[in-house]
């Protein structure tokens, strides 16, 4: 698990295709790797990764056929600026929400507006992933843990203020550009717990004619 609180950058230092999979290394001057042990967990652009090697400065991460499908970390070339942010502990301060590291959909930002020393970014979601986003909830972008400012008719508006868009990828984006996407994991769960709750729910006997035999109709 994660906060969506960005620790550092880093950037894809070597690719190594095998078959369908892939072997990443991330390189970064920033992150603190002092605590990091093979087995653990970095989030990667809000992609949970397993680190499989460790160097003076980076880690290397095998990446399924599945993830390279599903992310956009299989048209990612190296060079690529990632946010990181290794896994969080019980001590750990909980400053944006609970994030998993398992990508919900691809976002695809449709606007950039400067306003004042914020920017307001636009993106179309994916139309399945829409009931999962909520004005003043919770949304990951890339694995930055956001709020949401605004509902569109395809999509959601953030704020991004300046320190974020310094401390992240974040200040990249540009229109056409396209994130990872993680809604909220508590409505997540809170839909999967009520359509569990419907399927086990007795089926009623209550019929127009007992209404109207109890003179109700």
């Amino acid at each position: 698990m994660f906060t969506g609180i960005i620790e550092a950058t880093g950037q894809i230092s070597v690719i190594q295709r095998s078959g369908q999979d892939a072997r990443l290394t991330i390189h970064s001057d920033t992150l603190d790797f002092s605590d990091v042990k093979l087995g653990d967990s970095i989030a990667s652009n809000g992609v949970c990764l397993t680190v499989t090697m460790l160097g003076a400065n980076s880690f290397s991460a095998d990446v399924s056929g599945e993830t390279l499908s599903r992310t956009l970390f299989g048209s990612y070339q190296t060079g690529q600026r990632i946010n990181l942010e290794k896994a969080l502990l019980p001590t750990t301060r909980l400053g944006g929400h609970l994030v998993s590291g398992h990508v919900d959909g691809i976002a695809l930002v449709s606007q950039v507006e400067k306003t004042g020393q914020s920017w307001q970014i636009y993106l179309q979601s994916p139309p399945e992933l829409s009931r999962y986003i909520a004005e003043k909830g919770s949304v990951t972008i890339d694995g930055v843990s956001l709020t949401v400012n605004e509902l569109t008719s395809d999509g959601f508006r953030l704020t991004i203020v300046p320190h974020t868009a310094r401390e992240t990828t974040i200040q990249q984006l540009k229109a056409g550009s396209k994130v990872h996407l993680e809604v909220d994991l508590l409505a997540r769960y809170l839909e999967r717990l009520l359509q569990g709750r419907q399927q086990t729910a007795p089926a009623s006997t209550v019929t127009m004619n007992l209404l109207q035999q109890s003179g109700f109709l």
